[in-house]
């Protein structure tokens, strides 16, 4: 009878120790960090790494000397550093400890409605700021709100925005962010120091590439990495989200030219000149089945109407009167 009553205590063969450490050792597996996208790992700690933006970091580095800042309104292609640019700004003004609380960030993928602009921003443009840090250094008192991609935003919203830019100008500074100032009403223009981001240059992106390459120990051939260059045209996001993705296909071999055209979803040339061949012959039936081949492969139209563009212009083989009847042709189908 002593025995079963013993029994319930004797389930259990691991003794308490083993049970610490094994819990310990699961909380700490849970704690590992998660791989993060290169995108996010190598983005700009402060305006001295924005790449080939010049203009704009001289400015803002004046500003931050200051402790100053005018509303701000940046434009330029995707993939540029735009949005890099004023985190790495708001980081250096703030630091870390207050960058959560200063700064609020609205993107194309949030509400961005006039209800959106009239209580959210407006409440958060309304609070006070003081002008210290945690660590005693001298910080300004005033928020930033960072709405990315501006131009997405109905007519409505960005007009219920200029009265609170204008009422919340002591205690906020805003800083819209867009790819076609065209799209931004010009009352907010004109409130606004404008700054556009320039495409990088080929030079700049294979630096940044060759520098991701290196830390991350990435084997990859100079053809390739030109190659990745010019697929993204200009975009270093891009080039960097390619060069991750090949590495992942690649599980730690050597990536060459074929595996980024492969990422990239480009078609390759031979196809290009196979299609351009069968349109030279005159043959309906040799047009027919290349097409047939090119939708049975799944390529972009876009992706085959751009690269065809883009070989025409190129090409020595058509008169400037011919390039100019196929390229409309090629504006009409798209």
């Amino acid at each position: 009878m002593q025995a079963f009553l013993k029994g319930p205590s004797s389930i259990s063969t691991k003794p308490p120790a083993a049970k610490e450490r094994s819990a310990a050792g699961s909380s700490g597996e849970g704690k590992r960090l998660k791989p993060i996208p290169w995108v996010e790992k190598y983005r700009p700690k402060n305006v001295d790494e924005v790449a080939f933006q010049d203009e704009v970091v001289a400015v803002l580095k004046k500003s931050l000397e200051g402790a100053d800042l005018p509303n701000l309104l940046f434009y330029g292609p995707p993939g540029t550093g735009k949005t890099s640019t004023i985190l790495a700004a708001a980081r250096e003004l703030f630091g870390p400890e207050l960058f959560r609380q200063r700064v609020l960030e609205l993107n194309a993928s949030d509400e961005r409605g006039i209800q959106v602009i009239r209580e959210k921003v407006k409440a958060f443009a309304q609070l006070t700021a003081s002008g210290s840090r945690a660590d005693g250094e001298v910080c300004p008192p005033f928020k930033i709100v960072i709405l990315d991609e501006a131009d997405s935003m109905t007519s409505a919203a960005q007009a219920a925005l200029r009265r609170t830019m204008e009422k919340e100008s002591k205690t906020t500074r805003f800083c819209l962010i867009c790819n076609y100032i065209s799209r931004i009403i010009e009352p907010l223009t004109s409130r606004c120091s404008k700054f556009r981001f320039k495409p990088l240059s080929d030079k700049i992106q294979q630096q940044r590439l060759l520098d991701v390459s290196e830390k991350e120990n990435v084997k990859i051939t100079s053809e390739a990495v030109s190659y990745l260059v010019k697929v993204s045209e200009g975009d270093l996001r891009k080039a960097i989200t390619y060069l991750q993705s090949a590495t992942r296909l690649m599980g730690g071999k050597e990536i060459t030219e074929k595996t980024v055209t492969e990422i990239a979803g480009v078609i390759p040339r031979e196809t290009i000149d196979g299609l351009l061949s069968a349109c030279w012959s005159g043959s309906f039936e040799k047009l027919e089945t290349v097409a047939k081949n090119l939708i049975s492969e799944g390529y972009a139209v876009a992706q085959l109407i751009s690269q065809l563009h883009d070989l025409v212009v190129e090409s020595e083989d058509f008169s400037d009167k011919q390039k100019s009847i196929i390229v409309e042709k090629l504006a009409v189908s798209l």
